[in-house]
């Protein structure tokens, strides 16, 4: 313990020690009786890598979100690992364990259980260092910081005061540095330091401010909206992966409306999300994508998967439908016009949606299925069923069929098909042949009303 100790003093620059030594905060503590976190809620993998990492002579709390939740009596999610240990020295304790990341980098520990692997995030306290002892863009963006330091550095380098308190599950202590647990009272959002400077630093944490205000249903603090806007193009600096990673945690955080209009309210969104005016501007649009939403934060709040790429196509159905029905209009047969209206569309989406290939493969076979579900012919519906997306691209006719954009008739008959036995699905199948050739030509037509409705009007031609 000793010599550890000295070698991080001597391994530290002149400007970290005096931090470590001239810069500390007492916490306050916080005993069982006035948080009332109940330890059921807690990841036993979660407390066994903080009980592993004190029995070595180290400091370890559980951090961040997961104490935020816990002290709100919700279930986290994720659970996240604070301690004095290096990546190195926290390597070693765990043989499923790897460091990753540049910008920070991390130890993912992962325990494999009956349902589905889970990894604890194990972080080292780190140091409130000045701008030029880090890596900073022309922006004021961090690119680069491991500079270890002590616990309440580490509270202060975090960026809201609710997600800055430490929770030692040996002793059942919250360690709270900033008044967290008062802005929690006070259902307050509030950033710890001065808030231009931390969005520049890391402009994601804009995002993370109408997340966490669309989870907690809490106020974000004026002085901490106030720059939101104004710094809103800082966003275009964050990596296109990790960007793409943030909007999928507002639309997948079990409020997912709420999250879109406090994003468009902040005037946040014409840099992440533009597509959000074009559904809010839109009736129709307006009402499939809010319906999708709903369906999401319902599966996510029961516990049930979401897929990334079912839910952009929702989000981006209605501008595949517009192209679609150009292309048709412009005599190209259905399936190429909706192709080419496929590749329009996530052409025009590239500079904003970062998403990875397998997502735009989803979202193309659930787009591409939509018309082969009106096809119900000879042995087509049986293999259709048979198929790997089927069940996608089957939800998604279910979603059009609820707002009324195609006949609930049609997702009935595949609702019976699917479920139904050999004699059941025969006889579907004579019913389908009195039906396909309206529904189809219905939809065609639905199509086109679509384009003509939302269609800019065409600047006229001029003539020499």
């Amino acid at each position: 313990m000793i010599r550890r100790f000295i070698d991080r003093i001597f391994s530290a620059s002149p400007k970290q020690r005096k931090l470590i030594h001239g810069h500390q905060v007492t916490p306050k503590k916080i005993a069982k009786r006035s948080h009332h976190i109940n330890p059921d809620l807690l990841s036993k993998n979660a407390v066994k890598v903080t009980a592993v990492l004190q029995e070595a002579g180290y400091d370890a709390y559980i951090v961040g979100g997961a104490v935020r939740d816990l002290l709100l009596g919700i279930a986290p999610k994720d659970f996240d690992v604070a301690t004095d240990a290096t990546p190195e020295e926290v390597q070693k304790l765990f043989r499923r364990s790897r460091v990753i990341g540049r910008r920070f980098q991390i130890v993912h520990v992962t325990f494999y259980g009956k349902d589905r692997p889970e990894i604890i995030e194990v972080s080292t306290f780190r140091a409130h260092v000045q701008a030029d002892e880090a890596h900073v863009a022309a922006s004021g963006r961090i690119l680069r910081d491991n500079v270890w330091g002590s616990q309440a550095e580490d509270a202060t380098r975090r960026d809201f005061t609710i997600n800055a308190m430490y929770y030692d599950p040996h002793t059942e202590t919250v360690l709270d540095y900033h008044g967290g647990m008062q802005d929690i009272e006070a259902k307050t959002i509030r950033m710890i330091g001065e808030p231009t400077q931390r969005y520049r630093e890391d402009p994601v944490r804009m995002l993370r401010a109408i997340r966490f205000a669309a989870k907690t249903g809490f106020a974000i603090e004026p002085k901490t909206r106030a720059p939101l806007e104004q710094l809103a193009n800082l966003i275009q600096d964050v990596p296109s992966a990790r960007l793409f990673d943030e909007i999928l945690k507002l639309l997948m955080s079990g409020h997912a409306w709420s999250s879109i209009s406090q994003l468009q309210a902040a005037g946040l969104h014409h840099k992440i999300l533009p597509l959000i005016d074009e559904i809010t501007s839109h009736e129709d649009r307006l009402t499939f994508v809010k319906k999708s939403l709903e369906n999401t934060d319902n599966r996510i709040k029961s516990g049930k998967p979401v897929s990334a790429g079912f839910l952009f196509a929702t989000l981006l159905w209605h501008d595949v439908q517009e192209a679609w029905a150009r292309y048709e209009n412009n005599d190209m047969p259905t399936i190429p016009a909706l192709h080419a209206a496929i590749d329009e569309v996530l052409e025009s989406q590239k500079s904003f949606l970062g998403m990875q290939r397998r997502h735009e493969a989803d979202m193309r076979e659930i787009w591409t299925m939509q018309p082969r579900l009106e096809k119900r012919v000879g042995r087509y519906p049986f293999r259709l069923v048979e198929t790997n997306k089927f069940k996608a691209g089957y939800d998604f006719l279910l979603l059009r069929a609820e707002v009324g954009e195609v006949s609930e008739d049609l997702s009935e008959w595949w609702t019976n098909f699917w479920l139904g036995d050999d004699i059941q699905r025969q006889e579907l199948m004579t019913l389908a042949k009195s039906e396909s050739t309206e529904t189809s030509s219905t939809n065609k037509k639905r199509r086109r009303r679509t384009r003509s409705k939302n269609a800019k009007p065409k600047a006229p031609e001029q003539t020499n």
